[in-house]
């Protein structure tokens, strides 16, 4: 299919029909160009150079700001399997970075520069596309995608804040490592709920947690590593300061021996059910999703780097063997509480026509924005021409993601990374865990490409 737009050039005007994208970044951009492809006009409003962030250095659109990588390709990991179904649909942002790769193994990474100057040429010279540097204050009452990113500014931050409510709205990431429970040992956990008092969705749920019970010994050399374990520390725009509910678990560690066991590891109203005995101190384990495949390490915000994440971490009884599906930090980030405030399709409840993407919907990572800004345009391209949005199903990495982000517990929401742990079991039962990944990825590929074609999704082809 040729790149020019599906209809014919249109001069950008303040009509009815002209759709805004708020966010110049890798999920705005896709966002902008998926809509302008298929035959709308798109306001792209970007307010750098206009007003620049603590972060970013050009002016120039999906200005890559961390890291240079979007992960790995092979389609035995998550983000080998999401680019993929990505590539189904069409993803002007995986080209331009096919371009510009850069020799990383397995990995796609990118010349930075190279990158982003791909992305703004085509956007830029795309005859349905306006680029508007500005700074919008305000929610628009028109057709949007709001894809501002982690560092969202004030002005829009706080209309979002008014229209979903004052705890609708996050301005930092406190994360703790999620592990996946087949990777967990059974032998060595039990389940509990303190007191049996915690429960889950308000019932009677002592499967609401896991509990991995530690000696004194085991504690004291948990603590020890943790103590002098390598720690992270990023750009100042990462730096927040420790409030009490994000409190890293290692500035924990380092103002007494006991602190953690009279905070996250306090071993009390957890009596062992086979022993009748209550352990020196407990790590918890809060399930993550419904079907129980994701375990939330309560309490484990960390800036340990990962290697130190993965060593400290298993020396936790049970965990010796874990599978990290993501792993902890503490870094600013604006992101609204997507289970409590959006609709399945990431829209704002009381109008259809505003679709949140990237990271402010709490997604993480370069893929997964890219990925909701891509089916952000699609949608409202779709609800444009008076049709519903739609979401793939929780058979692929996408659709499993979006799954996440409306179906994770409002209480403890903290934003995600695709991993295997999110998408729908394999009706087969695979030991081999590569193999098993394959197989869903596989499945996940396959199962994009036919919803696809059942919803009559015709990708934008990206090359102009």
């Amino acid at each position: 299919m040729s790149g020019r737009p599906l209809l014919r050039r249109r001069r950008p005007s303040l009509h009815d029909d002209v759709v805004t994208v708020v966010g110049g970044g890798l999920a705005g951009s896709e966002a902008a160009w998926q809509l302008a492809q298929r035959g709308h006009r798109v306001e792209l409003h970007e307010m750098r150079p206009a007003r620049q962030t603590p972060a970013h250095r050009t002016d120039r659109l999906a200005e890559l700001v961390c890291s240079n990588t979007f992960k790995s390709t092979e389609l035995s990991t998550a983000h080998g399997a999401i680019k993929a179904e990505m590539r189904e649909l069409g993803c002007l942002v995986l080209e331009c970075a096919d371009l510009a790769r850069v020799a990383a193994g397995t990995a796609l990474a990118v010349d930075r520069d190279v990158f982003a100057a791909a992305v703004t040429e085509r956007i830029l010279a795309h005859p349905n596309i306006t680029v508007m540097r500005d700074e919008i204050g305000e929610l628009p009452d028109a057709p949007a995608v709001i894809a501002t990113g982690p560092l969202t500014g004030d002005l829009l931050a706080e209309s979002l804040r008014r229209r979903l409510g004052s705890d609708a709205l996050a301005f930092y990431d406190a994360i703790a490592p999620v592990v996946s429970r087949e990777s967990i040992d059974e032998a060595l956990v039990f389940t509990a709920s303190r007191y049996g008092k915690e429960t889950m969705d308000g019932a009677d749920d002592e499967g609401a947690y896991l509990n991995c019970p530690m000696t004194e010994d085991e504690y004291n050399a948990f603590s020890d590593a943790l103590a002098a374990a390598d720690q992270f520390h990023g750009h100042e725009f990462d730096e927040v300061p420790y409030f009490s509910g994000c409190m890293p678990v290692e500035e924990m560690n380092s103002r007494g021996r006991e602190t953690l066991r009279f905070g996250p590891l306090k071993p009390v109203g957890l009596a062992h059910p086979r022993t009748g005995r209550r352990a020196h101190a407990v790590v918890q384990l809060r399930r993550e999703d419904r079907a129980g495949r994701l375990w939330n390490l309560v309490g484990f915000q960390t800036r340990l780097r990962i290697p130190e994440q993965q060593r400290v971490f298993r020396m936790i009884p049970g965990l010796g063997n874990a599978e990290f599906l993501r792993y902890g930090s503490i870094h600013r980030n604006s992101y609204v509480n997507s289970p409590s405030v959006l609709t399945s399709a990431l829209t704002l409840r009381d109008d259809p026509r505003i679709f949140l993407a990237g990271q402010i919907t709490g997604v993480e990572g370069y893929t997964e924005s890219t990925a909701s800004g891509l089916l952000a345009g699609i949608n409202l391209s779709r609800v444009m021409s008076g049709l519903d949005p739609i979401v793939p199903p929780g058979t692929t990495m996408l659709g499993a993601l979006y799954r996440y982000l409306r179906e994770a517990d409002p209480r403890h929401f903290q934003p995600m990374n695709a991993n295997f742990g999110l998408v729908d079991d394999l009706d087969e039962r695979i030991r081999d865990k590569r193999l098993k990944k394959e197989r869903v990825a596989e499945r996940a590929v396959r199962d994009m490409r036919a919803w696809r074609d059942e919803m009559s999704i015709e990708p934008v082809a990206a090359s102009a």
